[in-house]
């Protein structure tokens, strides 16, 4: 994308909706029409940032933060629709797809699986006839993304033909990426690998579409990334020695948080944890790449677990909780320092000449930390809801904020909606919260947005469950558990969200908040 999308240092807003909980389409939101019009709609009501979570697959939860493939694109996204349009499909072979009279009001990763399978048989046996052009722009849009397509279409292949089970467990010819394995994988699966790449090219595409029109409406994307990898990924299979597994693929030290207030035995993520000295001999390579794919898809990309970049906890394999892990030190500031002068040959810094990154500096946050993320100039976050426990100098208030490089949110896609966190506050803290807005409190999620909007941040993002006052049975995630998250879809038109957006655009510009990021 051109410099002219980057969003400038001017004060924001913006709102934090998944593209899986767009409207307007069956089992899932899309790359579609919705989409647009919901750029349309934030570029009108003056409102500059779209943020969204990972768009790569998700697992069998669905969530998007551990994907089988970190540089993809969900198959979920593609809008049959705009397929339709463009003569990709018929309206026969759409209507019949699976799910596509459901108009499900919450999403089911079973049967949008189904429904991208069915998709991807389709578009194979529609490739054919498409005309001799748009044949040879695909062939060709296939061998410049040959660094991560590729292995990626043998990853999401082998995973079917092998029944789902995890990389570690095929066969040791394909396990060990044996040349002779895979050549004739290539050779055997030549269709299936050619329908894989297909369909992330059309993926692709939609989402360019997408950022055009953001583009026009002077509408800023923001993405996010993971920082691990999952353990059954196409990231751990091909370069397994880039992480801390054994011989046999098994996990030798994972990834997660110690414990602390919120938990005893602390968070035990599963992934692998990386081999940073291997990393440190490619010159970074791996997560160079990575980066560069994300930033060509987003204007700004929050970094989650960005402390993971100064140190990061460490916990045996074997383990079942993250109590006995041991901190590690990470060469954040070597990878950071290639990155800034990668961006800056390729003309992706910010106006002000920092790096396109939002650092999720959540939770305990030592002073080398803070030295890292500032070094880079980088954004840290601020959660209104964490901000009312008592403590005077609490980082969260908006009154302790330090300078105006922070991205405030009332709450994010872990967090209840801020009706739902209102519900649960006890009345010490209701008393808090009133007085810091300086009024009775009415309507928290609104009065909790507009105390971050009268803030020093230089962005103010608002999940959109909170500015349509909606409870926690519109959660899209409770860290923890492992059912009913990542499915929340807008049960409403987006005709319906012009008010809310209007209110929200007219309250923003009175706090000196512009469009535009």
């Amino acid at each position: 994308m051109s410099s002219t999308a980057i969003p400038t240092p001017q004060r924001g807003c913006g709102v934090l909706l998944h593209v899986s909980s767009l409207p307007g389409s069956p089992v899932c939101g899309s790359f579609g029409a919705a989409a647009r019009d919901w750029i349309a709609l934030l570029s009108r009501e003056r409102v500059g940032v779209w943020q969204v979570l990972p768009l790569s697959p998700t697992d069998s939860t669905g969530s998007p933060y551990s994907s089988p493939s970190g540089s993809a694109l969900n198959p979920w996204f593609l809008d049959a629709d705009d397929l339709v349009a463009e003569g990709w499909l018929s309206a026969e072979e759409r209507d019949g797809l699976p799910g596509a009279q459901a108009g499900a009001p919450r999403l089911e990763p079973s049967l949008a699986n189904a429904r991208a399978a069915a998709l991807l048989q389709a578009l194979q046996g529609n490739l054919a006839r498409q005309p001799s052009e748009r044949r040879q722009a695909f062939e060709a849009w296939r061998r410049r993304q040959r660094a991560w397509l590729r292995d990626h279409c043998r990853f999401m292949v082998l995973r079917q033909r092998q029944g789902g089970l995890p990389w570690w467990q095929w066969p040791a010819p394909l396990a060990q990426r044996q040349r002779r394995a895979l050549a004739e994988l290539d050779r055997r699966e030549a269709d299936a690998l050619r329908g894989e790449a297909l369909l992330q090219w059309l993926l692709q595409r939609q989402w360019q579409r997408l950022q055009r029109c953001a583009q026009e409406g002077d509408v800023s994307l923001v993405g996010d990334l993971p920082f691990y990898v999952a353990h059954d990924s196409v990231d751990a299979w091909c370069c397994p020695g880039l992480f801390a597994l054994d011989r046999d693929g098994s996990v030798q030290q994972q990834s997660g948080v110690p414990p602390d207030y919120f938990s005893a035995t602390g968070q035990l993520w599963g992934g692998p944890v990386y081999r940073w000295w291997r990393h440190r001999l490619t010159g970074f390579r791996w997560w160079l790449e990575r980066l560069e794919r994300q930033l060509s898809l987003f204007d700004l990309l929050r970094l989650d677990h960005f402390r993971a970049l100064q140190a990061f906890w460490s916990v045996p394999g074997g383990d079942t909780t993250a109590e006995h892990g041991t901190w590690r030190p990470s060469p954040g500031w070597s990878l950071l320092a290639l990155l800034w002068w990668r961006c800056r040959c390729s003309g992706r810094l910010l106006p002000d000449g920092r790096l396109p990154l939002i650092a999720e500096d959540l939770g305990v946050i030592t002073p080398p930390v803070e030295a890292l993320r500032d070094r880079f100039g980088l954004s840290g976050m601020k959660i209104l809801q964490f901000a009312f426990d008592g403590n005077e100098t609490n980082p969260y208030l908006p009154r302790n904020f330090e300078g105006e490089r922070w991205v405030a949110y009332t709450g994010t896609h872990d967090n209840p909606t801020s009706v739902g966190w209102w519900q649960g506050l006890d009345q010490a803290a209701r008393d808090r919260v009133g007085a810091a807005v300086g009024a009775a409190i009415h309507a928290p999620a609104w009065q909790l947005l507009e105390l971050g909007l009268a803030s020093q941040a230089q962005l103010l993002v608002v999940p959109l469950q909170d500015l349509l006052e909606l409870g926690d049975e519109a959660r899209f995630n409770t860290p923890g558990t492992i059912s009913g998250n990542w499915s929340w879809r807008l049960d409403r038109p987006l005709a319906a969200l012009e008010g809310p957006l209007f209110g929200f655009g007219q309250m923003a510009a009175r706090y000196g908040r512009a469009a535009g990021g």
